[in-house]
């Protein structure tokens, strides 16, 4: 940020309302308007799915909630007068409270229009769709990478303000409350020891992976001594039994935590597999071992960490986005296999667990057989998800019920 043309903001607004994995994504904003102006007011405007995310973070001074689930209320109920009065009271509170700098990182019509409101002098769109551009100042559109590294979009935008590279990291707060709850729900369920966190579900079944296979890998990480567990949002959970009907050691807790529970049991995960989720995303937030299984979108490819893994075969018709043209097939997840996850696993785990827990992943290992019909003798052997290595450096590691887990935009 250009303190000769603009000054060093005293008070920050960062917009991104709605998305969860997109929130998580944007986080890194945080540290980077703080590396450019540390001591400004900073605050975030997000839709109440979103708010748990952040309401944790102590590097925010304000998390802003907007009140749209009343405005939709109001406008079905045909309660126009109420419904303008609670818009107006919304804009005012935002223009009392003097943002010199409006950040619309979601780029639409609906966030561009909350970054006017604010009454900020310098409003800055991030690509800016649906028009939206035109209600700001500047107007910031990434350049092309092909390897589109996690949150490239707002890494753009943090460049754009001026912030060091190494000052854009995605900044999860894990709260002392939630914490202490999903510790307590993980042990009321029976879990004890290193668990693994699946994270089947999506909003679009193109990108979901095959209960089978979800159903393979749990059996075969229990095997090895590290429990799985479901998580998901409450609009998942009459799914959950598809997996759990044929892997029996695994923990279904789809729909039963908090979001900000949900975080807080990924932070104590001792992996994470997943597919282009939210859940998945915040694994590598909080640098635990990942593994995220894409298909037909393809968000990122550099995690810019060692401690996730995307696993993304190109095809002909990848990524497709929103408009698969495989009749339902879904091909692109059929590439991974519960084999090759648990071979990346294996490698994660191994540098980031100590080496005594070896013995007793080997012992779990040979102890109970791994399931599937059609697996040759090779691949029926769990084998153990611990071996003696160093811990890999972390590149980029950070200092209400879930909501049905958002995927991206494209």
């Amino acid at each position: 940020m250009s303190a000769a043309r603009t000054g060093t903001p005293r008070r920050v607004l960062i917009i991104r309302l709605s998305a969860l994995g997109d929130v998580v994504m944007a986080s890194g904003l945080i540290p980077s308007v703080r590396a450019v102006a540390p001591d400004a007011h900073l605050a975030w405007l997000v839709e109440p799915a979103g708010a748990p995310l952040l309401r944790h973070n102590p590097r925010l001074d304000e998390v802003i909630v907007l009140p749209r689930p009343e405005w939709e209320a109001l406008w079905h109920a045909h309660r126009w007068v109420a419904l303008a009065r609670s818009v107006w009271r919304f804009r005012r509170a935002l223009r009392e409270r003097r943002f010199e700098l409006a950040l619309d990182a979601q780029g639409l019509l609906k966030s561009a229009l909350c970054a006017w409101w604010s009454g900020a002098p310098r409003r800055i769109s991030l690509i800016g769709r649906e028009g939206s551009h035109r209600l700001a100042t500047e107007r910031v559109l990434p350049a092309p990478d092909p390897l589109r590294p996690i949150g490239a979009e707002y890494r753009a935008l943090a460049r754009h303000l001026g912030a060091p590279g190494a000052a854009f990291r995605m900044d999860l707060a894990v709260g002392a409350g939630a914490r202490e709850q999903a510790r307590a729900k993980l042990a009321a369920a029976g879990v004890a020891g290193r668990y693994a966190v699946l994270c089947p579900y999506t909003t679009r079944p193109q990108k979901h992976w095959f209960d089978e296979r979800w159903a393979e890998l749990a059996t075969r990480l229990a095997a090895a001594g590290v429990r799985p567990v479901l998580l998901g949002g409450p609009d998942d959970a009459p799914r959950a039994g598809a997996i759990t009907g044929h892997a029996p050691d695994a923990v279904d807790l789809v729909g039963k935590l908090k979001l900000d529970e949900t975080v807080a049991a990924i932070a104590d995960a001792a992996l994470l597999v997943g597919v282009d989720t939210g859940l998945a995303h915040m694994g590598t937030a909080l640098d635990v071992p990942t593994i995220a299984l894409f298909g037909s979108t393809r968000p990122y490819l550099d995690a810019r960490t060692p401690r996730t893994v995307v696993l993304y075969e190109q095809l002909p018709c990848s990524p497709c986005r929103r408009h698969p043209t495989c009749g339902g097939t879904y091909d692109c997840m059929r590439l991974h296999t519960p084999e090759g996850v648990l071979a990346q696993a294996e490698r994660l785990l191994a540098a980031a667990s100590p080496a005594p827990a070896a013995t007793s992943a080997r012992a779990a290992s040979s102890a109970a057989p791994s399931s599937g019909a059609s697996r040759d003798a090779a691949s029926t052997e769990a084998g153990p998800l611990v071996a003696h290595a160093p811990a890999a450096p972390a590149a980029d590691a950070p200092p209400s019920p879930v909501p049905a887990p958002g995927g991206d935009r494209r």
